[in-house]
């Protein structure tokens, strides 16, 4: 039942299973011709109707209807993403802006002359005659904290891109292991297509008709490859020369035109062209002279012989105008006219006008090598310029040197430079062909066989012939239309013994139905201008030869049912070509024949035939010409003397014993008329069982082209004979074992013989077309009307089929043995407890030691725990629908049997699969995949012929059967177990398999048994993982599996979400499903913490199965304890990211509460990744010296080491901080081996930004509400690192990777030559790629690691273009936006959970810092918008925070705020200064004065100007005067001049920091500066100093007086700072939690190490008198240990150095300064040092913090 709140719409569709989910479809079988080609229906022969009705019926497809929406079929793709990033906004960087106006500013900056002026007043005057910014709209009105917060969500919300991981990069591909491609439809076979035309035939004479045939010739493989193609180029007065005895000819005999199919494209292809004319008077030579002598140009001379040439045809014409001679033959070198022609494959830009563009250097070398190889391998016809040839040389033919064998010769001699043949003297024409590639679909195209191919809009139009095509190779595919076609090739005759008059010999060919000279058919095809269809054909004549040879074909279309009777008739006659008186004009000299049928089989190849010299006998044609008959005179004493060539092509005659002998045994059967004669055996009902056997086991023998050229009928008959047993004499012949074998061993043998045109996954595209196309279920046997076998019969052979199972298997149900199998015997006994076990089993073994965590069955979070045996059952077995029959267990005798010949298909193929031993175990283990798949196309075949498609899957199969497919899935998942290291690749098919028909059998079984198969499969890996010799191998196997298991387009549904934005109280205990239409779902409960929907728990992996597997995996591989699995990183982190980018490009999750819901299944993911947070690549590291730091339990004791870190330091001094803990700060300790690489941490971290993004805000509000405050500084920890690893790089980041992968081609070149001029060998490449390759195990070997590299974008393309470039700096900005406007909302999420939180102050210093990073990150101004309002709104809620407690945080605040008022990005500028202001003014709000907002912006301004390179002066008084304007406005301090006051004075400092740099070169001046800065208090000359936190922030600290009073005499009065500064006791400066003594302490012991770097040892000693005190009042006896120590060292070397010393100063200063010390600048300390001959340099010290 539906839950009542859930109304009909997208969010119902989420959670229920589609009803229409598995359809099967009748696709119209396309016919390429306008005719179905086909014979009549009438009285066919059995065979010629089974073909026929394979040719013929339409495709029965079973499709699901949604699939189309899984990965399997709509990868992500880089292209598909590209497609989805077409409409983005463009994103405006401060990055890009300063590189843009870069040299603009360089000529703006004010000289010398037009800074203003230093006095106070001239700065008052030049700020207010300053233009300001755009004034924020409603920014100093009084809102309510709630309405600013759902004000600033609202815009936050607009203009949001949808799909987070569509601006990410695709997933990789080489992880897509789901990836499919449906089969392509069966189709007639064609190689590369040429039109040949021919257009014109002239000669220098035109006295007679010529005619001309076409052919193609292989001379390498010494054959003919296409059949002949006969054109007629004569003009119309000179056919008028032939008398047509037809009248007209057919209009199919008038093509000047052909299509030639190649399929094997080769360098020694020739097109051959032979003329022939009308036989006449003479020898070939004699008859070629005229041509060869007579010319054009002499007409007029030769007019007499002309005439009396013209006047001798026409005779001939007249007399003999039937019969031809050879005449003359010229060849065409395809490979000629292809590279003289050129290569279609030509740039774009070519044709086009400007520059052209040349192609990468790849492309150019593959070009020259297709140039310049005459290999077969880069020989093709497909592409090439249309060329128009002119042929004027012809060879005259040779009555000698006819034969195929001579032609061969002449080829090959053709190719040679120095030709015998052009020696010859040739006979001069012209002949004019264009050859070109053929189009698509041409018009008015017939086939071979006469048909017109579509489109053929005129049938009056002359046509084009398709020539059928002799591949050189053979050509494995099945047919797919029907065919039946005979050619004939009469060889030779020896009549040298006959006697008589026997000279002129033509052959006439016949094809007889009988033995009347009547009943001769007209199946001959005709050849140019003459009838469609002739009843005999003769063959050119050679002149007074009595041993001629022929060159001739004659194309027959076979009858459909051919009987005993049909046979060739050849008779030989003697012409006379002189006519004489009372002399015939032919002579009969004798006679032989062909029967075409020899034990039922077509009879082809080569014949020596005898010849009879008198006419056949009566009944002849049953007997073949070898047969001595008696009374019969035969020529040679019954020699062979006629060689003659049958050749069929055919699609009904296998022409392969063993496929004819099975062929007819089955027709035998389906007549059922006994006996019959086959061959030399006479078959009874007695044998023909042992027979039928044998012809199954025999097809084994058969030829690989003919047994794939019939599969489609060889499969069927298999299959029939499994699901229909034959029943001979009233008994049932089991034959389903011998047929599944022979099956088995058919598929391994199709794919052993295709192995290189093996598809993916290893899968035979010819057999999963079959599957996919052409497979239907055997159909039912019509009903004997004795009424034993009636509607009954279905299931009495399903439920009581005697069958036996393995004893191994422990699944007997107690039944009898099987025919099928009768050497397994199984005795009663009830289900095996081991089967209970292994479906019920919820666990995954994980006692191995990397997989055995906290994660395993009774560790801390429990992964996959076993539920209690009570519902073991429930949960994973199916009821049984019908009560189980208990049979005996031994067969019933013969007598006995139920007459039943009717079986369900998938229950024997299961059945057959399981008992299955042996080698034929064995090939089925190998060609799993197309077992899979029959069973799947079985299964839901037979559920929309039941009707069943719409009943509830538990009642959908008998149990027996489902018994059976977990029978198979156990064993399966044994073998890949145990083989996983033996045969790799074997072990990958085969797991890819199953998977794949476990993605199947989700969409039609109940899927709660299908999900008990998953955890027997992670049984069976999990039971080997504790003793596998390489773990990772297996583990990558399994995430293999359930990569493909989750690409199932209803992998939401199937995961039952919840349909309720809350969790449930209890998961449902079963996740099977009711009905097929609906799915068990939880009912919610209120009470039930929002935490569990957050854990990786028991109850969630129950309730979200496959989404539980897929994050447990993630789970166990982001273990630290994880060893050796860098590549597995990659693989299970690429399933998760593919999962959820395929949820954004879904259609059906497109709505957001939708998505919302989708989202909600993946919340264990947040906890998984911060538990991880340790092992993500530092994406910090480039924006703190030390790296990012983590929040780490501990105690806030004091540490042990005698030292603190440089970032405590740092902090107490009051630096900004990038990275921050709640407890304890520590640095990142060093990464483990399993550490995440960047491009993994990368892209897990989009993943979570996914879920955040995407997640419901009301949940994640109520987790982060009920998060402790460790677990939350870890969230937060891991939003700081989303911001920095999602940096926007900017665009001359891109550009620089675009030259760098320009510059990895250039080596790729190099390395390419190399190999090319055999530089580098094979041993030399082959260590190169065993150092490169990444072995699956044993990672301490591998030299290169990519989680040691830091990511960059995918660029291996080279020479990108500038739009290209553009596309993805587009991208880039995008994604760098969207996800710090996720962070953004995330902590908006926070801040509003907090209020109430334990660690309330400690969350929000958290919340601020990853603001202020995220405003330092080069963010978009778009996002930097979003940012200032919630910093306003965050200051607003929380102003403690910033003025009563961290004073770094203020600093680091105010330091941000002046950085982008001086941005170059008005919008952002506007923002800055509306957040600045508003800081002052809450300042001044709480405590009325702005001594601490006063203090710290004036330190940010001191150190943006001192360190920033991009600076601009005019862009900060802009900003400047907006906060003046907004003083202005503002009536609350309208009366107040301390903004004014604040604002005037940052002005001057500003102006006069600008001079100062200026006049670098000027000391006098310089001083005059510093000096009036100073009394600013501003401490110009260290603004340009990292650590200005040693002194400056101190000086506020009365702690360190006596410090300075120690180390240095003029330190007071160095350090003397204005009066409105030095009141800290009053103004709360200096209060913040770092102004401690702990926190002096640190400062001090960081500042006695760099005393001592620096080898200033007295001061060392100054510092250690302040910091003994205290450690003898703390008790700290081993701190003081270590520090008398270092006294006592530092003493030591004081006392070593002292001899020669001079007494004198230098000066010393607390910064990383980068040029000498300066007179009256870096005066800050000074302290008594020795001389020094040569001082160190500068900066050269570690730390960058003294030098001298």
């Amino acid at each position: 039942a539906h839950p009542p709140e859930l109304e009909p719409g997208p969010l119902r569709d989420l959670i229920e299973f589609p009803a229409d989910d598995v359809e099967v479809v009748r696709e119209p079988r396309e016919c390429r011709t306008l005719e179905p080609g086909v014979p009549d229906e009438g009285k066919l022969d059995a065979r010629v109707r089974d073909a026929v009705q394979v040719y013929t019926e339409d495709w029965l497809v079973v499709r699901r209807k949604y699939q189309r929406l899984s990965t399997m079929y709509s990868p992500n793709t880089a292209e598909r993403h590209r497609q989805r990033q077409r409409v983005l906004p463009r994103q405006v960087f401060e990055l890009d802006e300063a590189r843009y106006h870069l040299e603009e500013l360089k000529r703006r900056s004010p000289s010398l002359d037009d800074t203003p002026r230093g006095s106070w007043a001239s700065s008052v005057f030049d700020l207010k005659n300053s233009v300001a910014d755009p004034l924020l709209p409603a920014l100093l009105e009084h809102t309510a904290m709630e309405e600013l917060d759902r004000g600033n969500e609202e815009l936050r919300k607009e203009n949001r891109h949808p799909e987070l991981l569509a601006l990410f990069p695709a997933p990789d591909e080489d992880e897509a292991v789901e990836r499919c491609s449906l089969p392509e439809v069966p189709r007639e076979h064609f190689g590369q297509r040429i039109l040949v035309k021919c257009l014109s035939l002239k000669f220098e004479i035109e006295i007679e008709p010529i005619f001309g045939t076409l052919a193609l010739y292989d001379i390498k493989e010494k054959k003919k490859i296409s059949e002949n193609f006969y054109f007629d180029l004569n003009s119309d007065q000179v056919k008028g020369l032939l008398r047509a005895p037809g009248g007209h000819p057919a209009i199919s005999t008038l093509a000047r035109s052909a299509i030639f199919s190649i399929t094997h494209p080769s360098p020694d292809i020739f097109l051959v062209i032979k003329l022939e004319k009308v036989l006449q008077q003479g020898d070939i030579g004699d008859c070629c002279e005229p041509y060869m002598v007579m010319k054009e140009t002499d007409a007029a001379k030769n007019k007499e012989k002309l005439e009396k040439l013209r006047g001798a045809a026409e005779q001939f014409c007249s007399r003999l105008g039937r019969y031809r001679m050879p005449f003359a033959w010229t060849a065409i070198h395809l490979l000629n006219i292809v590279s003289t022609a050129g290569s279609l494959e030509r740039d774009p830009a070519d044709a086009e006008s400007g520059e052209p563009r040349r192609g990468t250097w790849n492309e150019r070398k593959r070009r020259t090598l297709e140039r310049m190889s005459a290999g077969e391998e880069l020989c093709s016809f497909a592409s090439f310029r249309p060329a128009t040839l002119t042929v004027t040389n012809f060879f005259k033919q040779e009555g000698d040197r006819l034969s195929a064998e001579d032609l061969y010769k002449f080829l090959a001699d053709m190719r040679r430079p120095s030709s015998l043949l052009r020696r010859l003297r040739p006979i001069t024409a012209q002949l004019k062909v264009d050859i070109s590639p053929a189009p698509e679909s041409p018009h008015y195209c017939l086939s071979p066989e006469l048909l017109h191919v579509k489109p053929y809009p005129d049938p009056r139009v002359r046509p084009t012939k398709e020539i059928l095509e002799f591949p050189a190779h053979e050509v494995y595919v099945p047919h797919t239309t029907y065919r039946n076609l005979l050619y004939v090739y009469p060889q030779s005759l020896n009549f040298s013994s006959r006697q008589g008059s026997v000279r002129n010999i033509a052959v006439k060919v016949q094809f007889m139905a009988g033995e009347d000279p009547s009943q001769a058919l007209p199946v001959i095809f005709g050849k140019s201008s003459c009838s469609e269809f002739t009843k005999d054909a003769y063959t050119a004549v050679v002149y007074h030869n009595r041993c001629p040879e022929f060159y001739e074909e004659f194309k027959l279309w076979l009858p459909p049912a051919l009987t005993d009777n049909h046979h060739l008739l050849f008779t030989f006659y003697h012409v006379s070509c002189q006519p004489k008186q009372n002399a015939p004009l032919e002579t009969p000299v004798g006679y032989t024949w062909v029967p075409l049928l020899q034990h039922g089989r077509l009879r082809t190849g080569p014949l020596c035939l005898p010849v009879s010299v008198e006419k056949p006998p009566p009944s002849y044609s049953v007997l073949t010409p070898d047969v001595q008959l008696p009374g019969m005179k035969w020529v040679d004493n019954h020699k062979g003397v006629f060689h003659v060539e049958l050749l069929a092509v055919s699609s009904v005659h296998t022409q392969d014993p063993a496929l004819d002998k099975f062929f007819t045994l089955g027709h035998v059967l389906e007549e059922s008329h006994f006996p019959v004669r086959l061959r030399d055996a006479v078959l009874t009902e007695s044998n023909v069982e042992g027979e039928l056997r044998a012809s199954v086991a025999g097809l084994r023998g058969a030829g690989l082209g003919p047994l794939l050229a019939h599969c489609h009928q060889v499969l069927d008959k298999l299959l029939l004979l499994i699901a229909r047993p034959p029943i001979i004499g009233g008994q049932i012949v089991n034959l389903g074992r011998t047929a599944f074998e022979a099956m088995a061993v058919m598929v391994n043998q199709i794919h052993q013989g295709l192995e290189a045109s093996q598809g993916q996954h290893h899968h035979n595209p010819l057999l999963a077309a079959y599957i996919h196309f052409a497979f239907r279920l055997p159909a039912e046997p019509p009903p004997t009307g004795d009424g034993e076998l009636g509607g009954a019969a279905i299931q009495c052979a399903t439920l009581s089929r005697a069958t036996g199972r393995p004893a191994s298997l422990h699944l007997s149900r107690s039944k009898s043995i099987s025919n099928s199998n009768p050497d397994l015997a199984t005795t009663p006994g009830s289900p095996d407890d081991e089967v209970q076990q292994i479906l019920g089993s919820k666990g995954i073994d994980r006692s191995h030691s990397w997989v055995n965590s906290a994660y395993a069955p009774g560790g801390p979070r429990a992964v996959l725990r076993r539920n209690p045996p009570s519902s073991t059952r429930e949960e994973t077995s199916s009821p049984r629908g019908v009560t189980p029959l208990v049979l005996p267990a031994v067969p019933p005798a013969p007598g006995n049997r139920p007459a039943v010949s009717s079986q369900l298909l998938h229950e024997e193929l299961a059945l057959q699969w399981v008992v299955s031993t042996g080698a034929v175990r064995e090939a089925v283990i190998r060609q799993a995949w197309f077992f899979f798949r029959l069973l799947v196309s079985s299964l839901a075949l037979h559920l929309h012929q039941a009707q069943k498609l719409e009943a509830p899957r538990r009642q959908r199969f008998p149990s027996r059967f489902v018994d059976d497919i977990a029978a198979l899935v156990g064993t399966v998942s044994i073998e890949i177990a145990s083989r996983y290291q033996k045969d790799v690749g074997l072990v990958e098919h085969l797991n890819s398999s199953l998977a794949f028909f476990l993605n199947d059998l989700l969409s039609l079984m109940d899927r709660g048994f299908v999900f008990s198969l998953v955890r027997l499969y992670y049984k069976q890996i999990g039971s080997r993982l504790p003793s596998a010799q390489n773990p990772p191998a297996l583990v990558a196997l399994r995430v293999d599996f359930l990569r493909i298991v989750c690409s199932h387009e209803h992998y939401v549904s199937l995961n039952l979400p919840w349909h309720n934005l809350s969790p449930p109280a209890s998961p449902s205990p079963s996740v099977s499903s009711a009905t097929s239409q609906g799915s068990a779902f939880s009912s919610p409960a209120q009470d039930q913490r929002v935490a569990g929907m957050f854990e990786l728990s028991g109850p969630y992996r129950r309730q979200h199965f496959l989404v539980g597997l897929v994050l447990t995996e993630l789970a166990l591989i982001l273990e630290p304890d994880a060893e050796g699995v860098f590549f597995l990183h990659k693989k299970v982190i690429s399933a998760l990211h593919n999962l959820l980018c395929s949820h954004d490009a879904d259609v059906r999750y497109a709505a957001p509460p939708v998505r919302a819901h989708v989202a909600q299944l993946y919340l264990p993911l947040l906890n998984i990744v911060l538990d991880a947070l340790p092992q993500l690549y530092d994406f910090t590291e480039n924006h703190s010296p030390r790296g990012r730091l983590v929040t780490v339990p501990g105690d806030e004791g004091d540490s042990d080491s005698g030292t603190i870190s440089q970032s405590v330091a740092m902090a107490i001094a009051g630096s900004p901080l990038r990275g921050w803990a709640l407890t304890r700060l520590s640095p990142q300790p060093p990464r483990p081996a399993g550490t995440l690489s960047a491009e993994a941490s990368r892209t897990l971290l989009a993943c979570v930004l996914w879920v955040l993004k995407n997640g419901d805000a009301g949940v994640l509000h109520s987790w982060c509400a009920e998060l402790p405050p460790l677990h939350l500084g870890r969230l937060l920890d891991l939003l700081y690192v989303c911001v920095a690893c999602f940096e926007y790089k900017g665009r001359k980041a891109f550009e620089r990777i675009s030259s760098l992968a320009f510059k990895k081609s250039l080596d790729m070149k190099a390395r390419l030559e190399e190999a090319i001029l055999g530089t580098v060998g094979a041993r030399q490449e082959m260590v190169r790629r065993s150092r490169e390759r990444s072995p699956l195990g044993g990672q301490e070997s591998v030299r290169w690691r990519k989680n040691l590299a830091h990511w960059r974008p995918n660029s291996d393309k080279v020479d990108k273009s500038r739009e290209e470039v553009e596309q993805e700096v587009l991208v880039e900005g995008n994604l760098a936006t969207e996800a710090s406007l996720v962070v953004l909302d995330t902590l908006e999420i926070i801040v509003q959970t907090v209020l109430l939180a334990e660690a309330k102050e400690s969350a929000l210093d958290g919340v601020l810092r990853v603001l202020l990073h995220s405003m330092a990150c080069t963010p978009s101004a778009a996002f930097l918008q979003h940012c200032f309002a919630s910093q306003r709104a965050l200051v607003s809620k929380f102003p403690e925070m910033l003025f009563e407690e961290d004073t770094e945080l203020c600093a680091d605040l105010c330091l941000r705020l002046l950085r982008h008022c001086s941005s170059r990005v008005a919008a952002i500028r506007a923002h800055a200064s509306a957040s600045l202001y508003l800081l002052m003014r809450q300042n001044f709000e709480i405590g009325h004065n702005f001594a601490r907002v006063k203090m710290q912006v004036t330190m940010s301004l001191s150190s943006l100007v001192g360190t920033s390179s991009n600076f601009n002066e005019e862009h900060l008084r802009r900003s400047l005067k907006t906060i003046l304007s907004y003083a202005e406005e503002d009536a609350g301090l309208r009366d107040s001049s301390f903004v004014q006051d604040l604002v005037f004075n940052l002005h001057m400092i500003l102006t006069d920091t600008v001079k100062m740099k200026e006049h670098q070169e000027d000391p006098e001046m310089l001083i005059d500066l510093m000096y009036r800065t100073q009394e600013s208090w501003l401490p110009a000359p260290c603004s340009d100093h990292q650590p200005r936190s040693l002194l400056l922030p101190a000086r506020g600290s009365r702690l360190t007086a006596r410090l300075r009073q120690g180390v240095s005499s003029n330190v007071l009065e160095e350090s003397a700072v204005s009066d409105d500064v030095l009141a800290p006791d009053e103004e709360g400066i200096c209060s913040g939690k770092f102004f401690t003594e702990l926190g002096l302490v640190g400062l001090l012991e960081q500042a006695a190490a760099f005393f001592t770097l620096g080898g200033l040892y007295e001061a060392v000693n100054e510092v250690y008198k302040i910091l003994i005190p205290i450690y003898e009042a703390n008790r700290e006896f081993k701190k003081l240990a270590a520090l008398h120590g270092k006294l006592q060292d530092a003493f030591g070397k004081i006392s070593s150095q002292s001899a020669g010393w001079e007494v004198g100063h230098a000066c010393v200063c607390m910064c990383a300064c980068p040029r000498p010390p300066q007179p009256g600048v870096c005066s800050t300390l000074t302290v008594p040092v020795p001389p020094i001959a040569s001082p160190p340099a500068w900066s050269g010290l570690p730390g960058g913090m003294v030098c001298f």
